[in-house]
């Protein structure tokens, strides 16, 4: 193999490199040009071989690549002292090109020579372009929608984020924060809840999804804001090495809900007081004429009494009148009832994991929302 390397030559590397490649004199004259160069300005080998490299060069900046070659021979290095300067050349056509170029000398025991590379410029500026477009968009997009980028470095304990973050945590001018200044400006009621969050995250048998709201409090201001927050654990070797997410103040929406939720609470409890009072005088309704002639047979029974010879045909029929009556009001009750209970009971197939999380999503609305909740679901249970 040490044999077969030794056979290859110059030649055979500089004839196969994908980049277009020239090799001058140190006057300047070309000795070698690969066959990209020769696609590239668009002569023949001889063409090129003929010529000295400045008719490549736009005639306006002959001069000043004089003076860079002059300077460039004065170095006497045999190392790459000199890469990606823009070049402008002209093709066979007289078209000028903007190009990379690099520079590096070949000392050989006649003289030294100079082996010139070169990229199209005009691709790495459309790529630069794109790139400067594809950051301002997200830019814009992260802005719009207030989103902040973070990174949690487990292994050094720091958090990497970005200026939105920094704002929400008050350091405006840092990039990076100990984990411990990363806690320590969240709302103490809310750091055991996040952390469980996490820990749960962790765990290399799930699939690291990261999902937290809590408060922030500003050390400066003193003002609280909400913060939701999104991202996953990457894992190396089955060990958690970085925590990738965004964040999104959620003080607005935060504090919207908890005026709808007292509008839903006033409204609810008029509600209660409607459906009581409707209840009442439905009950009051259904009892009243009943309750009218118990009150009238009961009357007949009591004047029947006051006579000297008191009938004992009118004292039954007056308080069978009350039994009557009597069982007709509480009939009439307990069909109001089962009309105001009226349904039929339909039964189907759900998750307990749904309903407990769909019940949590009712009460963490109401009064339940300073309680430091923690689940703990089975996984994979069977419908019931």
């Amino acid at each position: 193999m040490t044999y077969e390397l030794k056979r290859l030559s110059f030649q055979a590397f500089f004839d196969i490199a994908v980049d277009a490649m020239l090799l001058t004199d140190d006057s300047g004259q070309i000795v070698r040009a690969n066959p990209v160069a020769q696609r590239l300005f668009g002569y023949s080998k001889n063409e090129l071989e003929s010529q000295n490299i400045e008719f490549l060069i736009v005639p306006r900046y002959r001069k000043q690549y004089r003076y860079y070659q002059s300077l460039f021979f004065n170095k006497k290095t045999k190392h790459l002292i000199c890469t990606n300067n823009e070049f402008i050349a002209q093709d066979h056509n007289r078209q000028e090109r903007l190009l990379d170029a690099s520079f590096s000398t070949i000392e050989t025991e006649q003289k030294p020579y100079i082996l010139i590379i070169f990229n199209i410029a005009d691709r790495r500026i459309q790529a630069e372009k794109a790139l400067r477009a594809s950051e301002e968009r997200l830019r814009l997009a992260k802005q719009a929608a207030g989103l902040g980028i973070f990174d949690y470095d487990f292994k050094h304990n720091m958090v990497y984020w970005d200026e939105q973050m920094s704002m929400l945590w008050s350091k405006h001018t840092s990039r990076a924060v100990s984990y411990d200044e990363f806690i320590a400006a969240i709302h103490p009621e809310d750091r055991a809840s996040r952390e469980s969050t996490i820990n749960h995250a962790m765990d290399p048998a799930g699939n690291g999804e990261f999902k937290a709201e809590y408060r922030v409090i500003n050390p400066v201001n003193n003002i609280t804001r909400w913060i939701s927050a999104r991202g996953r654990i990457y894992f190396e070797d089955g060990q958690p090495a970085r925590l990738v997410g965004v964040t999104r103040d959620v003080t607005d929406q935060k504090n919207l809900q908890k005026k709808l939720q007292i509008q839903r609470d006033e409204t609810e409890s008029i509600f209660k007081q409607q459906v009581a009072a409707l209840t009442a005088s439905a009950i009051a309704h259904e009892l009243n004429q009943p309750l009218a002639a118990v009150s009238a047979y009961g009357e007949v029974a009591l004047h029947e009494l006051h006579n000297s010879f008191p009938s004992s045909d009118n004292l039954k029929r007056a308080l069978e009148g009350c039994v009557g009556q009597a069982q007709r009001a509480g009939k009439s009750l307990h069909e109001l009832m089962a009309f105001l209970q009226k349904g039929r009971l339909v039964t189907k197939r759900l998750s307990l994991n749904d309903i407990i999380n769909d019940a949590l999503k009712i009460v963490s609305h109401d009064y339940y929302a300073e309680f430091n909740l923690i689940l703990d679901l089975q996984p994979d249970l069977p419908d019931v």
